[in-house]
């Protein structure tokens, strides 16, 4: 089953000053120097101060971790010799993004020049996930059903409790302002690859995009690659919580596959009613309740978490990632990222030492 579901884990990070702690927008060598290293694995993106590295290819979540701890150690040393830091957290606690220089980049002016401070202010770190699928048909048929998890895997990555040095009350503030995009957020239920195709092929006919590249859905079937590409998580600050996350997409996708070869369904919701948890797990993480609509309930999420990896239960030995599931109960016992930087921020008061916590837990696991 696994040489289906490979898996592809790109990570969005802050590039920080070690001194003021607040981002650094010129230093584009750890960008040059990553390449140098690791080529096409490295990318600038839209702000300076962002430098996004992606794995290649890997066929289970152990050979992703390699690459993922491989990634985050040599980005990371690439940054102390330039006197930086990198740290994982879905916005920096105090930075404002009104000093945030853009990269130089046609395509980065193009956005900023149609979307404005929309644009301007997006200066968040996400996690991003491919699992391979076999053709777009099931993809898009997958991509229905596994929408009704996207809320219950984004709350285990709530990582950007801050903004602009406040306490927003929310566990993922960076969801917050990603909405302020066109295309974001949960997408339709589509009934085909024919129609999903007939969708964007009238966006690009009549001047909303010039290419799929710019829906930026929580879940998408990916413009270039054979993949389904998880969009909706903050950027966790441990290794060990990149890797359970991506576990948990690869399951439920192969789970989802599995219950169609079988002819078996699940059930599809609306939009609206996804968002409502999807608004749930940004407020409170894993500390809420979602509902639960075929029970029409709200339940704990510690609760729904134990449903969801029993829903899975019959994948993961096939794809490897047992382990890894099953860390997902600790990120809920420990507190999420979002939880953490709380709790640091409770303890001192100090945005500061926020930024050092999340700068030495991006380190954590990789000697």
């Amino acid at each position: 089953m696994n040489r289906l579901f490979t898996l592809g884990i790109e990570e969005e990070f802050m590039i920080i000053d070690p001194e003021t702690r607040e981002l650094v927008s010129h230093m584009h060598q750890v960008v040059e120097g990553g390449k140098t290293l690791l080529d096409e694995q490295v990318k600038a993106e839209m702000h300076k101060a962002v430098v996004e590295v992606g794995t290649n290819i890997c066929h289970d979540v152990k050979e992703a971790r390699q690459e993922v701890k491989k990634l985050r150690s040599i980005i990371s040393d690439i940054a102390r010799k330039q006197d930086c830091l990198i740290g994982a957290a879905g916005a920096h606690p105090f930075s404002r993004w009104q000093d945030a220089m853009i990269t130089d980049h046609p395509r980065y002016h193009e956005i900023v020049n149609e979307m404005q401070d929309a644009a301007r202010s997006n200066l968040i770190f996400g996690l991003h996930v491919h699992v391979g699928i076999e053709n777009r048909q099931i993809g898009v048929q997958i991509m229905n059903a596994v929408r009704y998890l996207l809320p219950h895997i984004f709350a285990l990555s709530t990582n950007s409790p801050f903004w602009l040095g406040r306490n927003t009350g929310y566990k993922s503030y960076r969801t917050k302002v990603f909405d302020k995009f066109p295309r974001t957020g949960i997408p339709e239920n589509f009934s085909s690859a024919s129609e999903f195709d007939e969708y964007v092929a009238l966006l690009v006919k009549t001047g909303c995009i010039d290419n799929g590249k710019k829906i930026w859905w929580d879940l998408r079937i990916h413009p270039v690659y054979p993949t389904l590409e998880f969009r909706i998580c903050d950027v966790p600050m441990r290794l060990d919580e990149t890797i359970a996350l991506a576990a948990i997409m690869q399951a439920v996708i192969a789970k989802q596959y599995k219950l169609m070869q079988q002819n078996l369904s699940f059930r599809n919701y609306r939009r609206a009613l996804i968002n409502e948890n999807k608004w749930r797990a940004a407020r409170y993480g894993v500390h809420g309740k979602l509902i639960d609509f075929g029970k029409e309930a709200e339940v704990p999420f510690s609760q729904l978490l134990e449903e969801l990896i029993e829903f899975v239960d019959d994948v993961v030995d096939e794809l490897n990632c047992r382990e890894e599931v099953n860390y997902l109960r600790e990120i809920v016992k420990r507190g999420t990222g979002a939880d953490r930087q709380l709790a640091v921020y409770e303890q001192t008061k100090d945005l500061r030492q926020v930024v050092d916590y999340i700068v030495e837990e991006t380190n954590h696991g990789l000697s």
